[in-house]
């Protein structure tokens, strides 16, 4: 049988995520080779099949990454593309941040909010089980964050801090993610539509 391809090239996040999920679902058994042309999309598949136990394996191609897929319908778990939380997010608590300060109004003063409520959150129990990171959130995630020393103890706690790939490619700072992974959307709202969320 001849190898399915699954071309993705061009396409935003998540939807190569969302099409390689497709393609499994369809495959009984065999190989899937995905196609994508940039680094995140590359990583959020990679992730995807390493959390439905698929074999991956990724070769450069003329800038282009060539994800091949191996399923074995007896060595599966059902699909799921979540790749960095645990089950436990349906009954912890998830945070999703869209934007670096904290409430409406003063810039500097949300800026101040924003510190005391991760100071804050580290006293409190249970811990939440993520924290999604988006738009001008993921400004908190990368070097130089005013609030680095309490995402880092958090992650340190087990926490999953996730920050939305395409938004630290539109601020151009992903090489500056200094906590947690990078992740696509698909991923944050499967997280935030079957967990007790709270936006910020």
């Amino acid at each position: 049988m001849s190898d399915r391809i699954v071309d993705c090239r061009g396409l935003a996040c998540p939807q190569p995520v969302i099409n390689t999920k497709k393609a499994v679902e369809q495959l009984v058994s065999g190989r899937i080779i995905v196609i994508v042309d940039n680094e995140v999309a590359k990583s959020n598949v990679v992730k995807f099949a390493t959390a439905n136990s698929l074999g991956a394996a990724v070769e450069e191609k003329d800038g282009h990454y060539y994800i091949t897929l191996v399923k074995d319908v007896s060595q599966l778990s059902p699909v799921s593309p979540r790749t960095e939380i645990t089950g436990e997010c349906e009954s912890r608590q998830v945070y999703l941040i869209t934007r670096n300060t904290l409430g409406q109004g003063s810039e500097e003063l949300g800026a101040v909010l924003m510190k005391s409520f991760m100071a804050t959150l580290l006293e409190v129990n249970p811990q939440p089980a993520a924290m999604l990171f988006i738009n001008s959130g993921v400004k908190l995630t990368v070097q130089g964050s005013p609030v680095l020393e309490q995402l880092a103890t958090l992650a340190g706690r087990g926490v999953s801090i996730l920050s939305c790939g395409t938004c630290l490619d539109y601020y151009q700072l992903k090489a500056d993610l200094a906590v947690g992974e990078a992740t696509n959307m698909y991923t944050i709202v499967e997280t935030i539509s079957t967990s007790k969320t709270v936006s910020l």
